[in-house]
């Protein structure tokens, strides 16, 4: 079954989540370091941001990065 690639890369940094790797108050890595990590564009990986802040798991701080929510740490 195909998985198009915004929703893997999505699903990856939610597990991360879930299972603990990635703890409330982490700040993600950058676009461009995410970019290079998965193998992926950039709108990959803004697809994969807008899902996952969707889902409440991550916010955007202007100017600072993107960090884990405490609702991240709720499966």
């Amino acid at each position: 079954m195909y998985e198009p690639a915004y929703m893997q890369v999505a699903r990856d940094i939610r597990e991360q989540i879930q299972d603990g790797r990635l703890k409330p108050g982490d700040k993600l890595p950058s676009f461009a370091a995410l970019c290079e990590h998965y193998k992926a564009s950039s709108t990959v990986v803004r697809g994969a941001m807008l899902i996952l802040k969707a889902e409440g798991l991550i916010e955007g701080r202007q100017g600072k990065g993107v960090y884990v929510t405490d609702r991240g740490s709720k499966s």
